[in-house]
């Protein structure tokens, strides 16, 4: 799974040196690219601390498993909080109600006044990053990752949510979807779980039946087909102006075919594929149904993403986008390489003491009570 740094450097060095023209030539078009290339690489590690939440609730053979893969994941989240910097930076170029709020209604103008909108994207990034620390001490303590967990799958819910709303659905301010927190919600949990299912095959050489595997994507993946059907039903069934306004934005001008292939990839074939017994349980057709489901996110973030910003250059955005996707895929690769070999580290004298203490003590509370 590695390879020399290298060339990733030197992806990461030249990317970055286009990125940076980009914003000097056309401004808007490339923070719109950067965007779509971020919400694809951050939904990564973002996604993934759900399920490492998860796998402390539901103890498997896989949570033992993919533990060393969860903490370096969960591990690159200050590089997420880092990567985002562009955006905030350049936010009033895609966000018309930061860039003029006197059209809002006084509450939306006061939530999307670039301060607050700042003040939130740092707290989201702080807590996502704390409950990372929090998952990663717990461990082999049951009472503490169990606590952990539960919390933190609470706070994680209801962060994800509202960065959701914050970060893609307030591009148009105009419209509004009581379940978009939820959709955000599965974008994430289908690309951290995809993810670490994948590194999980891939730094194994030698891996056992993957049904267990396959079960929890399909199951992910049929969690983001009903929260996708279930918006455009009730949104098409209510037929409110401001809210049908954005499907139709995205069923013309050749976003109708983006879908098409979105719908195809990322439920239609999967599911299909997985109604197989052979596929469930064959660890590479798993790895390439997870690929799969990898680069669907990039059709996802595009379609949530650049059909809401007017006045994008298709030149400058296509290649900004390839850009921004080299470089952030190398800075991510590269973090998570190197927290995943300090990880593989052996644990030092004085952490073992401690956490067998802390055990210890946890047993003896409980034969006490």
């Amino acid at each position: 799974m590695r390879m020399s740094s290298s060339p990733r450097s030197v992806v990461a060095v030249v990317s970055g040196l286009l990125l940076i023209a980009g914003f000097v030539i056309d401004a808007r078009s490339t923070a719109s690219a950067y965007l779509v290339a971020w919400s694809a690489w951050g939904a990564i590690p973002i996604g993934a601390l759900i399920v490492f939440m998860t796998s402390y609730l539901v103890r498997r053979r896989w949570t033992e498993t993919l533990h060393p893969v969860f903490v370096a994941t969960s591990g690159i989240l200050p590089v997420a909080a880092l990567t985002f910097i562009p955006v905030l930076l350049f936010m009033k170029e895609i966000y018309p109600a930061i860039a003029d709020g006197s059209s809002l209604p006084p509450f939306k103008a006061h939530w999307l006044a670039p301060w607050f909108f700042v003040l939130r994207t740092v707290l989201y990034f702080l807590i996502w990053i704390a409950l990372a620390q929090w998952l990663r001490r717990a461990w082999r303590n049951d009472e503490a990752m169990v606590r952990a967990a539960s919390v933190g799958a609470i706070a994680w819910t209801l962060t994800v949510s509202f960065a959701g709303v914050d970060w893609l659905e307030s591009l148009q301010p105009e419209f509004h979807s009581s379940i978009y927190g939820l959709i955000v919600l599965s974008f994430l949990l289908v690309n951290g779980t995809a993810f670490v299912i994948a590194a999980g095959l891939l730094s194994t050489r030698q891996i056992g039946p993957s049904r267990g595997y396959s079960g929890l994507l399909l199951s992910v993946l049929l969690l983001w087909c009903y929260l996708h059907a279930m918006q455009y039903i009730v949104i098409w069934s209510g037929n409110i102006p401001k809210e049908v306004t954005w499907y139709l934005a995205r069923s013309e001008n050749g976003w109708q075919f983006v879908l098409a292939a979105l719908s195809f990839g990322q439920f239609v074939f999967p599911f299909c594929a997985m109604l197989s017994s052979r596929v469930r349980s064959d660890p590479h057709w798993l790895l390439a149904l997870c690929g799969l489901t990898l680069a669907m996110r990039w059709l996802e973030a595009a379609i949530l993403v650049l059909p809401a910003i007017h006045g994008l250059s298709l030149t400058v955005t296509g290649a900004m986008l390839i850009a921004a996707t080299l470089f952030l895929g190398a800075v991510f690769w590269l973090a998570f390489d190197a927290v995943l070999t300090r990880s593989a580290e052996p644990e030092p004298l004085g952490a073992i003491w401690w956490r067998a203490r802390a055990a210890a003590a946890g047993r003896s509370a409980g034969q006490g009570r």
